[in-house]
């Protein structure tokens, strides 16, 4: 079988590619990016922001009727036992109007906010996390969301009705050899007259089985008249030579549609093309800036979830004379969830609401969301298994056969797994956040660590870099974190004392700053390489913004007189554990194990340890690691299956 059709493409070729496909300006304040820099600008998130009333009211009416829907018409088991959602809850899903969510009203959609989109995602995704992953799939990266951000205005009275109503959409951008690195994308796009004619392979197209429309990405090649690049278009599922080559089964997420799908001379018109060439991924990154919530959202049912489900359960099941809840080993568990579910409901609903305002620049309070979200709900998830025991481990279908309540806990594990990989697997959230993190730096002292630019080059950007170092490195040595009396109004008389945790923050983050600066100035142009360390940095990012979050809602609820109390001390417990896990990243930025982890990787990858392997067989089937994705005509049966 003939190799995958990939072109090759060198380390500095896929870094240009993805450099320039980011946003390169900051053009509004953004709280995270400040955080990373050592500034602590509470004022950019306190007083929590609060969304207007009539958006409170249509959130709160859709969401009444998405309960009842949920309730009355999902049936997670069945989903969970033939693989697939019922075509008659998606259509009564099409007639509730959450295919419109996030679709403005004079489309036909239902014009919610990001904070009622994601509190619907939470509230679907716990009945069935398949059809969460449906209606985020369309919404959040599909058609509608780069059409509001970039279509034409032909193109949104066209599409976003159909999207509104009736129309499943997908975004394909991964293909059999290509994942984060899209330079080196396969897919062509070839002009031709007022056309496009598409070919190519896009594998785990989220929504690909049953949609009507798809965003795909596809290189332009660079011809008179054709800047190139890599392409948005908006493609009909049913146009001549789309095929749907495989519907893919995973080991959660089993109502998942998404399958393989091959164009073959696929012609496009070029009035489908979204912004202009070679924009492609510019737009695919500014659509997940926000599109990224829906995950941590999604997570944030699931805590909330498996609180409801540790507590009851732990109430009823006793062990030596007491319910477990009362042993110390399980309730610092159950402690862990609560903190947790409260600390990324406040992620989400903050990050969510600065979306809707628009004041602030999000785009790495939604990767952090992404990236804490994820982690944090697999490890509550995980818990929560540990909490059920052997039950945890049993299936809710074998649970109800031999009479006890059908939990699915083992499937929420299954079902959580996936959201460490979509969207950005929280490796490659490390990089990304890591790369906006230092933009500051590379802004004034790039050229002082790039081994193309001249001796001039590097003469000036050492000047710029000494004014602006010479200015923000004074302000990491003392700032409102070391004031005893600093953020008193998050300890309001009566209620647990929160200042404490902001100053911790606010000091941390100029450590974080410090700590930036330093390994800069230590390895320089090879930072990049240190992936370990810039993981490490980013976690405490993510841990402070999370801090900073939980406390912020909790004063919105004292303040609005909605359970204060009790917000106040999940608010106080979680940034205690907080606290515990960003002393310990700290220490970890200079004391690990990376350097002998290198090592011990290149003898893996040379054979040394082959030896270690011996033992055991490999249940493997043949086949290739990588199928071939060849361009050319499909010889594969159509599983394509549309719902109307």
């Amino acid at each position: 079988m003939s190799a995958p059709s990939v072109r090759p493409v060198s380390e500095r070729e896929a870094r240009q590619v993805a450099e320039a496909a980011r946003e390169q300006d900051w053009k509004k304040p953004s709280f995270a990016k400040e955080l990373f820099l050592g500034r602590f600008r509470l004022d950019l998130i306190h007083p929590h922001p609060s969304p207007a009333v009539e958006d409170v009211r249509r959130g709160e009416e859709f969401l009444s009727k998405l309960r009842d829907f949920c309730e009355t018409r999902i049936d997670s088991a069945r989903i969970e036992r033939e693989a697939r959602i019922p075509d008659e809850t998606i259509e009564g899903l099409k007639q509730l109007g959450a295919l419109g969510m996030k679709i403005d009203t004079k489309y036909g959609g239902l014009g919610l906010t990001q904070v009622y989109y994601n509190k619907a995602l939470a509230l679907v995704g716990s009945a069935s996390p398949a059809i969460g992953a449906l209606l985020s799939a369309h919404q959040s990266i599909g058609v509608p969301q780069p059409l509001k951000l970039f279509g034409t205005q032909e193109q949104r009275d066209t599409f976003l009705p159909r999207c509104a109503t009736t129309d499943i959409s997908a975004f394909l951008l991964t293909e059999p050899d290509v994942g984060s690195d899209p330079a080196r994308l396969a897919t062509l796009a070839v002009p031709d007259g007022d056309d496009y004619i598409l070919d190519g392979v896009k594998l785990w197209t989220t929504n690909g089985v049953v949609a009507d429309l798809l965003v795909v990405m596809a290189r332009v090649p660079k011809s008179e008249g054709h800047k190139g690049g890599i392409t948005a278009f908006v493609v009909e599922a049913a146009s001549e030579g789309v095929t749907v080559e495989n519907r893919n089964a995973f080991m959660g997420l089993r109502g998942l549609e998404n399958g393989v799908t091959r164009f073959h001379q696929v012609r496009v018109p070029a009035a489908q093309r979204i912004g202009p060439e070679g924009a492609g991924l510019k737009i695919a990154l500014t659509t997940l800036n926000t599109g990224r919530l829906s995950l941590p959202a999604m997570c944030v049912g699931a805590g909330k979830w498996c609180l409801k489900i540790a507590r009851e359960w732990s109430t009823v099941r006793e062990q030596w004379g007491r319910p477990i809840a009362r042993h110390e080993a399980v309730g610092s568990k159950i402690a862990f969830i609560a903190a947790t579910t409260f600390a990324l409901e406040a992620v989400v609903d903050l990050s969510s609401q600065m979306a809707d305002e628009d004041r602030n620049d999000i785009r790495i309070e939604a990767a952090l969301a992404k990236l804490y979200g994820s982690e944090m709900g697999w490890l509550m998830a995980d818990e929560l298994v540990q909490i059920r025991g052997g039950r945890g481990f049993e299936t809710a279908a074998s649970l109800a056969a031999r009479g006890e309540r059908a939990v699915p806990a083992e499937q929420i594990l299954r079902d959580l797994r996936i959201n460490r990989i979509f969207e950005g697997s929280s490796e490659i959230m490390h990089l990304l956040i890591a790369r906006e993190a230092v933009d500051a730096h590379l802004s004034v002292a790039g050229d002082l660590i790039d081994p193309e630019k001249t001796l001039g080059e590097k003469a000036k950007a050492g000047a710029r870099a000494g004014g602006f170092y010479a200015r923000w490195l004074p302000k990491l040595v003392t700032g409102p974190g070391q004031l005893p009396r600093t953020y008193t109004e998050f300890h309001p008389p009566g209620h647990r004392d929160l200042s404490g945790h902001l100053r911790f923050a606010e000091r941390s983050s100029r450590r974080l700053a410090r700590s930036t600066f330093y390994a800069m100035s230590r390895w320089q142009g090879r930072l990049e390489t240190k992936q370990g360390f810039l993981g490490r940095i980013v976690d405490i990012g993510a841990e402070l913004f999370a801090i900073s979050a939980a406390c912020v809602r909790a004063e919105a609820l004292r303040a609005e007189g909605d359970h204060g109390t009790e917000a106040y001390q999940l608010a106080d417990a979680f940034c205690r554990q907080s606290r515990i896990r960003v002393e310990e990243l700290f220490g970890r930025l200079w004391t690990n194990t990376d350097e002998l982890d290198r090592k011990v990787v290149s003898s893996v990858m040379s054979g040394a340890y082959e030896w270690l392997e011996r033992g055991v067989v490999d249940p493997s089937g043949e086949g290739p690691w990588i199928a071939d994705a060849t361009p050319g005509p499909s010889k594969a049966e159509n599983v394509h299956r549309p719902i109307h």
